[in-house]
C-alpha cells in the first residue's frame, strides 16, 4: 500500500485526474488517495507537510505527492515533507518508475476504462443511490447515506449530489426545502434524525430567480420577492440547527463538491 495526496491550491480536480491517469499504469499496487484541496497559505502546505509526513511514516515508504501548487514557497514545503513529489511541470513516468520499482504499462487510455471492477461497481452504486433518493423521494434510505444536501428549489442539489457519486463513490441524497418547511424555524422531521448528515446549499436571490425564469418564466415561483425570501428563511434554519452550508451562486460544481468533501470529511470509496 502506497499513500497518494493530491495537492493544489484550489479544489485539486486537476491533479488527481492527471495523478490518477498515471496510476492506472501500475495496476499491481494498491493506492490509497488523499486530497488536499485548497491549500492556498504557508500555514495550510505546513499543516499538509505534515499529514504526508505521517502518512508517509505509517507506511514505512515515502507518499506519493501529485501536485498543481503555483507558489513557489508552497512547492518548497512539499519538496521537503519527506515525500515523492511529482510536479506537473515535470517528465513524471520515468521518475515513478524508479519510485515504484515497476515499468509502467504505457499502455493509454486505462484512465478510462473499466480496470477495476469494485471501483466500477461503487461508481454504478452511488449513481444510483443519489438517483434513487432525489429530491426527497426515498427519505426511508437516509439511514445509507453518506450526506444529504438540503435548501430551496434549483440551488443545486441534483447536479452536487451526482458529481459527488460519479467522482467520489459517496452516497448523497438531497431534500428540497419547499414552502410549508420555510414557514419553521424547525428542520423538516424527515431530516430531524439525520442532522450530522445535513449539508445545506444557498444561493443568491438573483441568481435563483435567473435559473427559475428559465424553467417557469414570470411566475410567483421565479419572481425576486420569492426568491429573496425562500433564501433567507432556508438560511435563518440552517443557523438556527447549526447546519453548516455554501453560497452556490460563484463556484463550480466541482468546487462545491469538494469543499463539502473537506467540511463533512467524508470518506471517499475510490
Amino acid at each position: 500500500m502506497r499513500t497518494v495526496f493530491f495537492v493544489s491550491d484550489r479544489t485539486g480536480i486537476t491533479a488527481e485526474a492527471l495523478g490518477n491517469s498515471l496510476l492506472t499504469q501500475f495496476g499491481n499496487i494498491e493506492f490509497k488517495r488523499v486530497n488536499l484541496a485548497f491549500i492556498d497559505s504557508l500555514e495550510k502546505a505546513e499543516k499538509a507537510a505534515m499529514k504526508i509526513k505521517v502518512a508517509s511514516k505509517a507506511d514505512g515508504q515515502p507518499a506519493l505527492i501529485f501536485s498543481t501548487q503555483i507558489k513557489n514557497e508552497y512547492r518548497q514545503v512539499l519538496e521537503h515533507c519527506g515525500g515523492v513529489v511529482f510536479d506537473f511541470f515535470e517528465t513524471f513516468i520515468s521518475k515513478m518508475e524508479d519510485t515504484l520499482g515497476e515499468k509502467s504499462s504505457h499502455a493509454a487510455g486505462l484512465s478510462h476504462g473499466v480496470t477495476d471492477i469494485k471501483t466500477y461497481a461503487n461508481r454504478i452504486d452511488s449513481i444510483n443511490f443519489s438517483l434513487t433518493n432525489d429530491d426527497g423521494l426515498n427519505t426511508q434510505n437516509y439511514d445509507n447515506a453518506d450526506i444529504i444536501l438540503t435548501g430551496v428549489s434549483r440551488s443545486g442539489k441534483t447536479p452536487t449530489c451526482l458529481f459527488l457519486a460519479l467522482q467520489y463513490g459517496i452516497y448523497a441524497a438531497n431534500y428540497p426545502l419547499i414552502e410549508q418547511d420555510l414557514h419553521t424555524m424547525h428542520l423538516p422531521k424527515e431530516l430531524r434524525q439525520h442532522k450530522d448528515k445535513l449539508f445545506g446549499l444557498s444561493i443568491n436571490p438573483v441568481r435563483l430567480q435567473n435559473i427559475r425564469n428559465e424553467r417557469r418564466s414570470n411566475s410567483g415561483y421565479a419572481s425576486i420577492n420569492q426568491c429573496r425570501k425562500e433564501v433567507r428563511r432556508a438560511e435563518d434554519i440552517f443557523a438556527e440547527n447549526k447546519v453548516p452550508f455554501l453560497d452556490t451562486s460563484q463556484i463550480s460544481i466541482e468546487e462545491i463538491a469538494t469543499r463539502i468533501l473537506n467540511k463533512k470529511k467524508l470518506k471517499r470509496r475510490y
